[in-house]
């Protein structure tokens, strides 16, 4: 017992050496100084539905915490496509979680990154990407990509750590909801939801 609590510390201990190191080396694309915490990263799978049979698309996963949530939350390895910028973060995602479909590259390039998937229908998008680094421009125009790649009325899920919307209101082109404000995370988390229809 006291092994196996010593083994998972480490690993904790790990993620937030290798988290802290990513934010240090590139500030712009790690949006926090610490990882999410697993409160905030099942709050942002509950939108999931698990039901839809369709697969789950995961933006910015970091040291992986959000993806443990989500296959928690009930998505087979297979049926989650997850999307990493950073190749060391990639590399040790890949080593972490089997199965999962993890890509190195931009999602703000979806076309190109998804490749073979591009024509895939997503159930619903998990973002943890630190918006609050690009223009606004380029985020209206990942989110209006991400939402041609879901149903109408699924969420697009975006982890933030400002008071308000990263994503400016455009009522004629999509919905933005404040779903949660999780104080259980360094720093405290917004959650938002974006949809269509």
């Amino acid at each position: 017992m006291e092994l196996r609590l010593k083994e998972r510390l480490g690993r904790k201990f790990d993620d937030e050496i290798r988290f802290f190191k990513g934010w240090i080396d590139g500030p712009k694309r790690v949006g926090a100084i610490c990882p999410t915490s697993s409160v905030t990263a099942k709050r942002m799978a509950s939108v999931i539905d698990t039901a839809s049979g369709l697969p789950v698309l995961e933006l910015g996963p970091g040291t992986g915490i959000i993806t443990k949530a989500i296959l928690k939350h009930g998505i087979s390895p297979e049926n989650l496509v997850s999307i990493e910028y950073s190749t060391d973060f990639f590399q040790h995602l890949v080593r972490t979680y089997e199965g999962v479909n993890f890509i190195n590259g931009d999602a703000f390039d979806l076309k190109r990154t998804l490749g073979a998937l591009k024509d895939t229908t997503f159930d619903s998008v998990i973002s943890a990407i630190p918006l609050l680094s690009f223009p606004m421009e380029r985020r209206i125009a990942l989110l209006e990509d991400l939402l041609d790649r879901i149903p109408a009325g699924r969420p697009v899920m975006q982890i933030t750590y400002g008071p308000v919307s990263p994503i400016i209101a455009q009522p004629d082109r999509y919905r933005i909801k404040h779903y949660d404000f999780v104080v259980r995370n360094i720093p405290p988390a917004q959650l938002w939801t974006y949809s269509r229809g």
